[in-house]
């Protein structure tokens, strides 16, 4: 039985916060969940599933969040608890359907969980999603630790059903991966079934119908003020004359922070867990405490904007501070150190930082930049497209995806990249805006998430370019989700469809499609060459598995290689393929035979054929 399905009512488990947050919304009787991957929010997805494979849980991954956020909401207007996760710029993808939904409401319980990543560890903004509450007009909570997750996406659930509305749990990377000690409650009984009553007037949204919903909207809206106000995710501490507004996990590090400068009795702090509404009383009250407030929040000034308002609106005209020199700063995650540097220098405190150690006798340490795994096939795609192109003009717009690494040399085949999807549109503005000639990269799931639209106003209007659509079998980079081109049996499981990514770009309208095999060098390239004098569309796709998923399903190619004596340095290896498997011992050449897969790309461009397979 999966660990998150124990019903040990009162035992203790360590889980990381995004476990905690799939155990809390089982416990809430989740019936449908619906998600695109990506991280921070990925084991989230992963949890519910391995659970709905043992449970009542319906779990889908989704061609995207757009799709994910609608399969929900018709679950929860069909009156059964829903769910839809994502990470945050996934709810950009989702927000057309989010602004109306909002208008529409739900009758059961319904969920977006929007995971935030501050210092973008693996996004391509650190957006602020509260806003999303403002603009939609939808509740927004946010925990504060691993435990409080567990328990506030319960309240979440019951929140949406009185008020009808969906609501957005807000967390970021450092709660959705860091562990906790939970308590494991009660798991609630499921109610798997549920039945649509037909309303037009309620669910079609014309503007004759809209007009009345917008209405509707802003009277759930004034009953979640009020439930802001009363609500125990909102709480003071201290009765200290300096104010301290947090929230998040920023809230952790103040309250260690406090600790740490023996200030308590010198601050009051007002922990904001259901921030929008922002509960406007509860300020007002706060602030006329106060001699000075200090806004302590990653991102943007969300509650510092609101606090400044309320302020305003009450005639107190206290200093509050929260973005700014010598503050804090709308770039990057918060860390204990930083928010006690500040914390020390707005009270006034005697504040001596930790010393720093002399590592000055110790040598630097190695970086290690993210890199394609060794054996990548995209790699060898990489190399394939540089070979062929030899002696254009080239631009490369790329994608979502393991293969955004090709921005990296000795590859360098990434010029240009926006958001999932974007490596074929832009394709399009390129291929007639310059003369050059346009490469685009984009991989099996992204292409399914958004490529499919993209492709198709090429061939409409047609464009001239060549895109390469990667298919390694898996969604690679957020961990081998399955999607609608992964052949689900596998994994051992039955009931799915397979949509072969060949006969989608051919009912397009694509007449020059190419498949290749990477790993086939010399013959991917002759064909590829083919496909680069096209005059029009053309569209190679790149089919060769994921390595770290072959080696999961046991599908491992054979025999490793290694560097002979009839090596002469020429390093074309490195300086054209840059295999991690790679390493220099006294100026040579080796391979690490505990990192190689036997991929032999390097074999094939060797001028010496030095590399050959070990026999051993």
């Amino acid at each position: 039985m999966h660990k998150l399905l124990s019903e040990q009512r009162g035992k203790k488990m360590l889980l990381l916060g995004n476990e905690a947050i799939a155990r809390g919304a089982v416990e809430a009787g989740l019936a449908i969940g619906a998600t695109y991957p990506g991280t921070p929010s990925s084991e989230i997805s992963a949890a519910f599933f391995e659970i709905s494979r043992e449970s009542d849980l319906y779990f889908e991954y989704s061609t995207n969040e757009k799709v994910a956020l609608e399969v929900a909401a018709a679950a929860a207007n069909s009156g059964v608890r829903s769910m839809a996760i994502m990470k945050h710029v996934g709810l950009n993808v989702a927000a057309d359907a989010l602004m109306t939904l909002a208008y529409v409401g739900v009758k059961a319980g319904m969920v977006i969980l929007t995971a935030d990543d501050p210092f973008m560890f693996s996004s391509q903004n650190e957006q602020d999603n509260r806003y999303y509450g403002k603009l939609s007009g939808l509740p927004v909570l946010e925990p504060s630790s691993v435990e409080e997750a567990k328990e506030m996406i319960k309240h979440a659930f019951d929140l949406s059903e009185k008020l009808q509305e969906p609501v957005l749990f807000r967390t970021t990377t450092r709660i959705n991966h860091s562990t906790g000690i939970v308590t494991l409650g009660d798991i609630a009984p499921v109610k798997t079934t549920g039945d649509f009553v037909k309303d037009p007037f309620s669910y079609v949204t014309v503007p004759a119908v809209s007009r009345n919903l917008h209405v509707k909207l802003l009277k759930h809206w004034d009953e979640a003020k009020g439930l802001s106000e009363g609500s125990s995710y909102n709480f003071t501490e201290g009765n200290g004359p300096c104010g301290i507004v947090c929230n998040g996990v920023s809230y952790n590090y103040v309250s260690d922070a406090v600790k740490d400068l023996q200030c308590e009795d010198k601050v009051k702090i007002l922990r904001v867990g259901f921030s929008n509404p922002m509960p406007e009383a509860v300020v007002k009250s706060f602030l006329k405490g106060c001699e000075k407030v200090l806004v302590v929040e990653e991102g943007e000034p969300f509650m510092e904007e609101a606090v400044k308002a309320f302020a305003q609106e009450e005639g107190i005209t206290i200093p509050i501070k929260g973005k700014g020199p010598g503050q804090f700063s709308r770039l990057y995650e918060f860390d204990p150190a930083m928010v006690r540097r500040v914390l020390a220098d707005y009270l006034n405190v005697a504040y001596e930082p930790a010393g720093v150690v002399d590592v000055s006798d110790l040598p630097e340490i190695p970086q290690r930049p993210p890199n394609l795994c060794a054996g990548c096939s995209h790699r060898a795609t990489f190399y394939i497209a540089k070979q062929a192109a030899a002696g254009m003009e080239t631009i490369f717009p790329t994608d979502i995806g393991c293969y955004t690494l090709g921005v990296l040399p000795p590859l360098s085949t990434a010029d240009f990249l926006i958001c999932m999807g974007s490596s074929v549109t832009t394709s399009c503005g390129f291929s007639k805006a310059t003369k050059k000639k346009v490469i685009s990269f984009i991989g099996d799931s992204t292409f399914f998430h958004s490529g499919i639209p993209g492709l198709i106003n090429a061939v409409f209007n047609n464009h001239n370019f060549t895109l390469f659509i990667l298919d390694n079998g898996t969604t690679a980079m957020t961990g081998h989700q399955p999607n609608p081109g992964v052949e689900m049996e596998r994994l051992g499981l039955s009931g799915y469809g397979r949509i072969a990514i060949e006969d989608v770009v051919r009912a397009v309208g694509v007449k020059e499609v190419t498949v290749i095999q990477p790993f086939k060098v010399k013959k991917s390239i002759e064909a590829v060459k083919k496909a680069f004098e096209y005059q029009g569309v053309s569209v190679v796709i790149s089919k060769e598995m994921c390595t770290l998923y072959a080696k999961q399903l046991k599908l491992q190619r054979g025999q490793r290689y290694r560097v002979t004596d009839k090596c002469k340095n020429h390093r074309d290896c490195i300086n054209q393929l840059g295999c991690p498997a790679f390493y220099l011992r006294d100026g040579k050449v080796q391979i690490n035979p505990m990192q190689c897969t036997g991929c032999a790309v390097c074999a094939q461009i060797c001028p010496e054929n030095a590399i050959l397979p070990i026999k051993d």
